[in-house]
């Protein structure tokens, strides 16, 4: 398996390069050569096969020989051995062909720990094996950051720094970062919005004399091993629903890279209907798709946080494919973007998208709406983020744009957004046992500028 940069001036690489490298040194996103193929009887295979499992299977056909099939599969099961659902990735039926896909069951009660679990048992071997250390660095809108820090703190041969807008994160999704008291954890409170977050961490991976100087690598989606882990839950919730018609995803949508691995498993044969967009007042994402105009608005404080992004990072790997794999179209159009502020998607890779992709934007109210809802007709709590994932999911089958089974990808625990929940259903969803004690935990960070210079100081005093 080799890859390539969607800007197409870096070379090719190979698995454990595109893992550790993150970002490619062109500043485009590694994309595999070509999607590998799973044949649909080993899809069928999956039902009722231990998440693991089949996650080393699939993992496999991207990681080519950079790990022996025995120590993949050893590592995945080190990696999800840590949730506490005995399915992992359990679905429950909320409609005669709805359901939601539960990702929460992890160490940080989050989608993120699916990949991330796994990608500190990958950096560390791989770094152990080429003798070699790492400095990691994330940028967080709530859930990468506590995910990243959780796998990544024990890892021998690798550092970890998260920077996450201030005061635009919940209390509890900041205290999971901030709470870890380590040599190898940096976190950094920015003074700005994620997408000025992410907008550093890209400068500082482009400064090529600062990011060899402290080996710098990254797990934001722009890794492409964390959406190749991400697919995963995809195959084993169509083989656990089992038939012959396709299944739609609804996926509470921020950087894209979630919904993108839906499109990954597609590709790579998984009979998937429709991939579902949903946004919150970000609504970057559904607008292009209605307007073929990709036009950040300037970042919306709402109840989902996770969510509160305009520039989404993944969209670039989407248009890759639209456009037929053009690197140097990429890296042009790209570079226009950064100085224009707006992207115009030719009508025909438009075309192509909407053939897999619908959209649907929520609003605040009506997630707060549907919490109450779903809590009245269900009993059971769901977070701000599965709220705008069920509303646009509801949303889309009414107008006729979802037909047959969809399951919408439930993204994080009620618990991680208390005010949010309390305020729509008078009750405060309760942390799981091992994080009860959070609020008295001590908390430690660092605060800075959204400034990419600020940031390397600080990084540099910690792991130059």
């Amino acid at each position: 398996m080799k890859y390539r940069s969607t800007r197409g001036a870096a070379p090719e690489a190979d698995f454990e390069t595109v893992l550790t490298a993150g970002l490619a040194p062109d500043g485009g996103l590694y994309a595999p050569d070509a999607f590998p193929s799973i044949a649909a009887a080993d899809i069928a295979g999956f039902a009722g096969a231990p998440y693991a499992d089949v996650a080393a299977r699939v993992l496999a056909h991207f990681t080519g020989d950079a790990f022996a099939p025995e120590r993949l599969q050893e590592m995945a099961r080190e990696a999800y051995g840590a949730f506490d659902h005995p399915e992992i990735a359990p679905l429950t039926q909320v409609g005669e062909e709805d359901w939601i896909l539960e990702l929460f069951h992890g160490p940080t009660l989050a989608f993120k720990d699916f990949a991330m679990q796994l990608l500190g048992r990958l950096f560390d071997d791989v770094l152990a094996r080429r003798g070699r250390r790492l400095t990691v660095i994330a940028a967080t809108s709530g859930d990468t950051g506590a995910a990243a820090i959780h796998a990544l703190a024990p890892c021998a041969h690798a550092g970890v720094v998260v920077l996450h807008p201030e005061g635009r994160v919940t209390d509890v999704q900041r205290r999971m970062m901030t709470s870890v008291d380590a040599p190898n954890v940096l976190n950094i409170a920015v003074e700005g919005d994620f997408d000025a977050c992410q907008a550093i961490v890209k400068t500082l991976f482009a400064d090529r004399a600062f990011a060899e100087a402290v080996h710098l690598s990254g797990v934001n989606s722009i890794n492409w091993a964390r959406l190749a882990a991400q697919t995963v839950y995809y195959f084993t919730a169509a083989a656990a629903l089992g038939g012959d018609a396709p299944i739609n995803f609804v996926v509470p949508t921020g950087n894209f890279g979630d919904v993108y691995a839906g499109f990954v498993a597609k590709q790579m044969g998984l009979n998937v209907g429709r991939l579902g967009i949903a946004t919150n007042a970000n609504s970057i994402l559904h607008n292009t798709l209605q307007t073929g105009d990709y036009r950040p608005a300037g970042v919306h404080k709402t109840l989902s946080p996770s969510m509160d992004i305009q520039v989404a990072s993944n969209f670039e790997r989407l248009l890759y494919n639209a456009i037929g794999r053009d690197g140097a179209a990429i890296s042009e159009r790209m570079e226009k973007f950064a100085k224009e502020k707006v992207l115009h998607i030719p009508d025909e890779a438009l075309a192509s998208i909407k053939e897999d992709f619908v959209s649907e934007a929520v609003s605040d109210e009506m997630t707060l709406a549907e919490i109450k809802d779903h809590f009245a007709e269900t009993s059971a709590l769901i977070d701000p983020h599965t709220a705008v994932g069920r509303v646009a999911a509801k949303t889309l089958r009414r107008d006729g744009k979802l037909n047959g089974r969809t399951v919408t990808l439930s993204t994080a625990h009620p618990a991680k957004f208390p005010d949010a929940v309390k305020d729509a259903t008078g009750e405060t969803p309760a942390l799981p046992a091992a994080w009860s004690d959070l609020n008295d935990r001590p908390e430690h960070m660092e605060r800075a500028p959204a400034e990419a210079q600020a940031i390397a100081g600080l990084i540099a005093k910690r792991f130059g």
